[in-house]
């Protein structure tokens, strides 16, 4: 149950961090107001730190692997977000970083 706590509250943190930061281009009022967007910053925190922790639990106390998980939950979210939201073509590079970022995520997840 941690490992699913702490995924999704991860997978809620990048979400809206990507919110956060890339709203501007998006977003007329995120532009306007970039002082309301970094008040997000007190919920994600929390998020994070609630993933971190969930992790780390499940994880019989190792920090790492919460790190990893986490740039790789990262990375996924950027790559889905940016194209649905902009269209940003999904190159070779990209493709390949994602499927690093995927790999990195099983091996934390299945090699003991």
């Amino acid at each position: 149950m941690n490992f699913i706590l702490g995924f999704l509250y991860g997978l809620m943190a990048q979400i809206l961090t990507f919110i956060q930061l890339q709203g501007q281009f998006k977003f007329q009022w995120a532009k306007e107001n970039p002082f309301y967007m970094s008040l997000l910053g007190i919920p994600l925190s929390l998020l994070y730190i609630q993933s971190v922790k969930h992790l780390v639990q499940h994880f019989e106390g190792q920090l790492w692997p919460s790190r990893l998980l986490g740039f790789a939950i990262g990375a996924i979210v950027f790559t889905g977000m940016s194209w649905a939201w902009f269209r940003e073509p999904l190159s070779l590079k990209t493709l390949i970083c994602l499927g690093l970022a995927v790999c990195i995520m099983l091996i934390q997840l299945f090699w003991k």
